[in-house]
């Protein structure tokens, strides 16, 4: 399938369903939750997309705004293509906004209809829907709202069933497909205009990357991120031009449970995940003893001279080949023993995260990206992996680097700008190119490599430039360690708030810090530190939806703390 002849997501779908229903009706989507467990084909899908399409049209209007609230389920992608199919634009809300996050975007977007999974997220938003607004929901809540399942049993029992009818024409590449409002660490959402286009020409970008880890069967990916995350959003369609059987997790707390049910061959994932991942399986190889820890120290020494490139001596291979089918093929096993790939976006990953699980047998590419970027601008290529980068940018979008290190970017992936905020992005687009707020290089190779995060840059009062994220990246390698933030703008040296379990770990941190420092440049060392309990959570403000520090909110409550370590 060509993607640069489509031209909209719910083409894309369509053409993908008469290309599959040619051999037989696969499996599509799988919901995993235990409770709900339900397998659709892509014929299912093809007709619940149509049956919803049909009564929403009779609501919406083109361009008009959907609200979709729900988790992760097969309902939602249902949903999603529906309302494009109507003529509507999905507006995709996290499940853990806060009360004030579902007021001003209900304001800001003004939607025709909300879409909720059930009384629960209903409740959520209840109070901020008027009555003007019509409200859907997937499961049963009650007789006054319309509930989905019973739209999809009404048009399979029409006499003259329109399942040939076609999908929608006049939706063009250049046309609204969705608003996804950036959770920001600063300030009220934004709500970031994607085309069709934009998804497409990132989906094409990711075909040709995954392309060589799909040649002989259909993937098979298991799903956990969000799906009103930008990043999770575009994936599903990546899924549908790749033909690809997809799997719901049941939550993040069974996700290495799902996986061996799932078996998936690529996943997609945020650096927070893969650090636990790192911390777990570290954990467990310090444990073990003679033979098995000799294996272990092999099987991560030789993995890191492959991915770097460096050839190993006759014995070495034989030494490798030994850790692969006692090591790398039992860890691969733990999750489901087909992975192909992590891919990993949403935030930097630790270079020695990304080292130490290539080097055991998982796979791991970084991209990078943002959700005006709809979101992708690059990723690690397999089998020329460079963890130190994140890859060469997709050859759908052109990368530059302005005169102070800011990553800029321009393609048909780049927003159409802010919903109701034309000086925002006017300042952010300048003839045509997407200033990233991130600094950057390409390597001689043509790799675009992240340094740092140009609104996060610490500066001391010597006037260097610190990046507080590398160092609070550092610092959460400790087991012992499950969050940090690093201060000192403006001041003489760096101090952290460090979150731990337990204040019996101080020693233990203190003891790592003072290794890490040893590490680290004069300027990065953290000289001091306040150990808290309280974690920065989604719930208390103090983490966005995709994981990240919310800088300023962090400081409002910890200011008082930080100073005092001076």
């Amino acid at each position: 399938m060509e993607l640069n002849k489509i031209n909209s997501l719910v083409e894309l779908f369509f053409k993908k369903y008469e290309e599959i229903s040619k051999t037989s009706d696969q499996q599509f989507l799988n919901w995993l939750k235990e409770s709900e467990k339900k397998i659709l084909t892509w014929g299912e899908v093809e007709i619940k997309v149509k049956a919803l399409s049909e009564y929403l049209k009779k609501g919406l209007s083109k361009g008009d705004r959907c609200i979709l609230l729900s988790e992760n389920r097969p309902e939602w992608l249902i949903a999603d293509l529906a309302i494009m199919n109507a003529g509507g634009v999905t507006v995709p809300l996290f499940t853990t906004y806060s009360e004030k996050d579902y007021e001003y975007i209900i304001e800001d977007c003004e939607p025709k209809i909300c879409i909720v999974s059930n009384n629960i997220q209903l409740q959520k938003i209840k109070k901020f829907v008027s009555e003007k607004i019509k409200i859907l929901s997937i499961e049963n809540i009650s007789n006054e709202i319309e509930n989905i399942e019973n739209i999809f049993l009404r048009y399979e029992k029409k006499e003259n069933l329109e399942v040939h009818l076609n999908f929608n024409q006049e939706i063009h590449r250049d046309d609204l497909a969705c608003i996804i409002y950036t959770s920001g660490t600063t300030g009220n959402p934004k709500g970031v205009m994607l085309s069709h286009g934009g998804i497409l020409s990132n989906c094409e970008g990711a075909e040709e990357i995954l392309k060589s880890l799909v040649k002989k069967d259909k993937p098979v990916f298991l799903t956990w991120l969000p799906l009103s995350h930008s990043y999770e959003h575009t994936v599903q369609y990546v899924q549908i031009s790749l033909g690809a059987k997809v799997f719901y997790a049941e939550s993040l707390e069974k996700l290495l449970f799902n996986m061996s049910i799932a078996k998936p061959t690529i996943m997609t994932a945020v650096p927070r995940f893969y650090q636990n991942l790192f911390i777990k399986i570290s954990n467990n190889f310090s444990k073990q003893k003679g033979l098995k820890k000799k294996l272990i120290e092999n099987t991560i020494f030789f993995g890191t001279k492959i991915l770097k490139k460096e050839r190993l001596n006759f014995k070495q291979k034989v030494i490798n080949f030994i850790c692969e089918v006692t090591v790398r093929k039992k860890i691969k096993k733990q999750f489901g023993g087909r992975l192909k790939a992590f891919v990993s976006g949403g935030g930097a990953l630790d270079q020695k995260i990304g080292e130490f699980l290539n080097s055991v047998g998982l796979p791991t590419l970084q991209g990078y990206g943002l959700t005006e970027t709809s979101p992708v601008v690059s990723c690690n290529v397999p089998g020329n992996i460079q963890i130190e980068t994140v890859g060469p940018p997709f050859k759908t979008n052109q990368v530059k680097i302005a005169y102070d290190g800011e990553i800029l970017v321009k393609g048909e992936n780049v927003m159409l700008g802010y919903w109701n905020m034309k000086k925002e992005t006017e300042e952010v687009i300048v003839d045509g190119w997407l200033h990233t707020g991130d600094i950057g290089e390409i390597t001689r190779d043509g790799n675009l490599k992240i340094t740092d995060r140009k609104k996060e840059i610490i500066v001391n009062l010597g006037g260097d430039n610190i990046s507080p994220s590398k160092i609070e990246n550092l610092l959460c390698l400790n087991e012992k360690i499950k969050q940090s933030y690093v201060y000192g703008d403006k001041k003489t040296y760096l101090v952290a708030l460090i979150v731990s379990e337990s204040s019996d770990y101080k020693k233990d941190i203190e003891i790592y810090l003072e290794k890490l420092n040893k590490s680290l440049s004069l300027v990065e060392k953290v000289k001091k530190f306040k150990l808290i309990n309280d974690e920065f959570t989604i719930e208390n403000g103090m983490l966005t939806p995709t994981l990240k520090l919310k800088r300023k909110k962090i400081l409002e409550k910890y200011k008082e703390d930080l100073e005092k370590l001076y």
